[in-house]
């Protein structure tokens, strides 16, 4: 019954980011008006689905990190209750935030949960040192850094003007490339995350979880990515297209780059910082939108891990 219940709670995990996070490598094309809704929704959901599968190659580091190891006891990481109350906070938390709109992070509520249900089922053997080096020090370091190198790079791209403010059918191209490069990223970076969810259940590892989490992730952002990728779109910042194109190409390079390198980085926050410090730069940065989505950003965490340490006494209560 838990291995089960596991696998249908990691898929609503999966669901609930592909309805939050598709859209974000494409929003730059919708924004800027180089294409149609529909046509970058399909878009970021193929390159997606394309990274997905290649991480099941490339991102074995993400699956160990966030199967809980030196974070948890070993003992944690086998429990069925524990996997099913941290992807029950996971879920809870990206769905009710997919719903109001915010655009936020799959790795902060996975984390989040991770330490909820660690401190319930174990009050003193979560390890925050690790939790610090580990998880806490890429994604509070990964908006800024992509604040700071979305400016380098546009005023660079601009000077050498590889960024201009209007559409010509080179730009186009190197738009739809690097919208895809941040989709593919995002699938090689958040797939295992969530696969890792499903390491103790038997019957759904290794390919078949990530085959699982792939694609409830594309029904996800087929279905029900509307209202962040209007956040995202339209709310954050005015873009052109060279601006759009800059803002992929940040995100793209620090995403793929945690990837490889087993780096928690949260591509929300690498996505909206990138957007967000060419905005600061140009001076079109709308903080009447980004403020309520820094401080979801905040609340994702302690969020989930309530969520979790609650969920995690309710299945030791029934099971």
């Amino acid at each position: 019954m838990l291995p089960i219940l596991i696998v249908l709670v990691a898929a609503i995990v999966a669901y609930a980011n592909g309805a939050n996070a598709n859209f974000k490598g494409v929003a730059s094309l919708f924004g800027s008006g180089t294409t149609s809704y529909r046509v970058a929704l399909n878009w970021g959901n193929f390159t997606t689905g394309a990274g997905a599968v290649c991480a099941v190659f490339l991102a074995q580091h993400l699956i160990k990190a966030f199967s809980g190891k030196g974070l948890v006891p070993d003992a944690l990481i086998a429990d069925p209750a524990f996997l099913l109350a941290v992807a029950a906070g996971a879920a809870v938390t990206g769905s009710l935030a997919t719903w109001l709109g915010f655009p936020v992070s799959t790795t902060h509520a996975l984390t989040g949960g991770l330490v909820g249900a660690g401190l319930v089922a174990s009050p003193t053997g979560v390890n925050f040192g690790h939790l610090w080096s580990t998880f806490a020090v890429p994604l509070l370091f990964g908006p800024v850094v992509a604040i700071f190198l979305g400016t380098l790079l546009y005023v660079l791209l601009r000077g050498l003007r590889l960024a201009p403010d209007h559409r010509t059918r080179t730009l186009d191209a190197l738009h739809f490339l690097s919208a895809g490069a941040v989709g593919f990223a995002r699938g090689l970076n958040d797939t295992p995350k969530i696969a890792a969810l499903l390491g103790g259940v038997s019957f759904c590892t290794g390919e078949k979880g990530i085959f699982l989490v792939a694609v409830a992730m594309t029904l996800g952002g087929l279905i029900s990515a509307r209202r962040v990728a209007e956040t995202l779109s339209h709310k954050i910042t005015d873009m052109n297209p060279g601006q759009g194109f800059t803002a992929n190409l940040t995100t793209s390079m620090l995403v793929i780059a945690g990837s490889v390198y087993g780096l928690p980085l949260s591509t929300t926050h690498v996505s909206v910082g990138s957007l967000l410090g060419i905005g600061i730069i140009t001076r079109q940065a709308r903080w009447h939108t980004a403020i309520p989505v820094l401080l979801a950003w905040v609340i994702t965490l302690p969020c989930a891990a309530v969520l979790a340490a609650i969920a995690y006494f309710i299945c030791r209560a029934i099971f």
